[in-house]
């Protein structure tokens, strides 16, 4: 597990790096990954259906990501963009399309399902957090 937080804290900042965030905030964009990566490691051992893990870690990552928007005075795109990468299903993606190459469809379409299924979670939990973020600062606001 520490070796897969240490590539995942990695990752996320050189992806961070290569998005140019501010020099100051590459080991927040690296802690967001990391921690983005262990709750979906941790959900999977529970064992959640990994689509629900992907989306309850996408959502913590965005929430991370908006708590430290504030307090970094930074926009939370330069921590959420980052620190979503490690949930990014691009092995799955490659999977499916080499199948398709080596015409085994069957496979290559369950497959792609899935990392389609994956992409959608990560997007819903990133919309759903920024709406309650939305909604909790429209109610605050007297």
């Amino acid at each position: 597990m520490l070796e897969q937080l240490l590539t995942s804290f990695v990752a996320t900042a050189a992806f961070a790096i290569l998005f140019n965030v501010p020099k100051g905030t590459l080991l927040q964009c690296g802690f967001v990954g990391m921690l983005g990566w262990m709750l979906y490691v941790l959900f999977l051992q529970v064992p959640v259906n990994p689509i629900m893990a992907t989306l309850i870690a996408s959502f913590i990552v965005t929430l991370t990501s908006q708590i430290f928007a504030k307090i970094y005075k930074t926009p939370v795109i330069v921590f959420s963009v980052s620190g979503i990468i490690p949930l990014v299903p691009g092995g799955l993606a490659y999977d499916a399309m080499r199948n398709v190459v080596e015409n085994q469809y069957d496979l290559a379409v369950q497959l792609a399902a899935k990392a389609f299924m994956l992409s959608g979670a990560i997007a819903i939990g990133l919309v759903f957090s920024e709406v309650i973020n939305h909604v909790i600062r429209k109610t605050s606001k007297p």
